[in-house]
């Protein structure tokens, strides 16, 4: 015998059952109405978490007007307060995701530290989840479908109902004479969803019964293989995420010296593990970057632009630079009074230890051709002090010249590469902060 409805949702939640407090997604759905009724009713007999229930208003259709309304009865006749999140969608190739990316992005900003929002998911819809990311060729990540839990923003969304069937939240609805919101929406076969929901698997259970039962495995299957392929990953990384020369650089990166040594498939396993928190990933047709970024020859500086930034390689490393990298312009800046720090538009702060030189100073970057008094070396060009040290292409046109006039005074010693160019005085650099976190 199947464990009742209650039991099985009290043993999914034990885990959050200290949690700050619980925010349950509620469209007014079939499936968030049960779950919310789930835990308003648990919630008189069971000590959990404070409940609050939202509801995403996409504005997307006319007959959305009345659901904020129809939540709100709900909520009231439960007990359970109610917030209504406002949100808009980009238009794009696909609706479906631009509203999902909408909703969970309004849930990430309500979800506090150790917070959990639960959502209504269940076993059907993993299984069409699997089929419809077969479809369109996922690898193994996406074909582990939906995770029972994950991390949003501070706290934590989790799908406790993953293991529950359609037809149990259905009969229990009917039990307890629940009323919930039809989407028409739901019903529309241009929707690939609802066109694998209504068109394709009631074909497959006529001819496979237990076909939701059998995906839903395959989601578990495939997950434990990405569980694999990620610890593999943090191994391989481990070996390649060694301290840079550079350590004012605030930026990720990696020694490519181990990554060379592992075969195709264990590199891409071990950058889609790196990389996943910084950027969309390629499909495989794009890979072909990595390749050209990883065999160009050693004095070349290759690029491999992804959708939220670019890989580069410098020598033997290669450099994470997000998009806000990109956003510095390069223009003079003037600094009237040097005593106090210098903010630099898109590339950090510049400040002055010591003695401030006098006369009108400016800070500019680099055209080429600048030449500087180094101690005990005499008159040197830049380039070439670039050169000896190794200071990665990128960053040297970022880098900030300190003049006055025409005279190029000085280069920020944080940078560790040579000694300054007075004994009174040092110039300091702490660039732009570039840590950065999908959906």
């Amino acid at each position: 015998m199947k464990p009742a409805l209650p039991a099985k949702l009290l043993q999914a939640l034990a885990p959050w059952r200290n949690a700050p407090a619980w925010h349950i997604a509620f469209s007014g759905g079939l499936d968030s109405t049960v779950l919310l009724h789930l835990l308003a009713t648990l919630a008189k007999s069971e000590t959990l978490p404070p409940l609050c229930a939202m509801h995403v208003y996409h504005g997307l259709q006319t007959a959305a007007d009345a659901w904020p309304a129809h939540c709100q009865l709900v909520c009231d006749s439960l007990g359970v307060p109610l917030r209504i999140l406002r949100v808009q969608v980009q238009p794009g190739a696909s609706l479906e995701r631009a509203a999902r990316d909408a909703r969970y992005l309004a849930f990430a900003r309500v979800t506090g530290a150790g917070e959990v929002l639960l959502t209504g998911q269940h076993r059907d819809d993993q299984a069409e989840t699997v089929l419809f990311r077969l479809l369109r060729g996922a690898g193994v990540r996406g074909l582990a479908a939906m995770p029972a839990q994950r991390t949003l923003a501070a706290g934590h969304l989790v799908r406790p109902l993953l293991d529950v069937e359609r037809s149990e939240l259905q009969a229990y609805a009917h039990d307890h004479h629940l009323k919930w919101i039809e989407d028409p929406s739901n019903a529309d076969p241009r929707f690939s969803r609802n066109y694998l929901r209504h068109r394709v698997l009631p074909v497959l259970a006529q001819r496979w019964p237990q076909v939701v039962s059998s995906l839903t495995r395959t989601a578990e299957h495939v997950g434990e293989a990405q569980g694999l392929l990620d610890e593999l990953a943090v191994m391989d990384r481990q070996r390649a995420d060694q301290p840079s020369a550079f350590p004012w650089l605030p930026l990720h990166s990696l020694l490519l010296t181990p990554l060379r040594e592992l075969s195709d498939a264990r590199q891409r396993n071990a950058l889609r593990h790196w990389l996943a928190p910084l950027t969309r990933l390629p499909d495989s047709d794009h890979w072909a970057g990595w390749i050209s970024l990883r065999d160009a020859k050693g004095d070349a500086q290759p690029v491999w632009r992804l959708a939220d930034g670019e890989l580069h390689r410098c020598g033997e490393r290669i450099w994470w630079l997000p998009s806000e990298w990109s956003e510095f312009s390069g223009a003079p800046v003037s600094w009237p009074d040097a005593q106090k720090n210098l903010e630099l538009p898109g590339n950090g702060q510049l400040k002055l230890m010591g003695d401030v030189p006098g006369g009108p100073l400016e800070v500019r970057y680099r055209q080429g051709g600048e030449i500087i008094e180094v101690p005990g070396r005499g008159r040197r060009d830049l380039k070439r002090l670039f050169n000896e040290c190794g200071v990665p292409g990128f960053v040297r046109g970022r880098l900030p010249l300190l003049y006055r006039g025409e005279q190029l005074l000085g280069v920020p010693s944080l940078a560790g590469l040579w000694a300054t160019s007075s004994e009174h005085w040092q110039l300091d650099w702490l660039p732009q902060t570039c840590d950065q976190g999908l959906s």
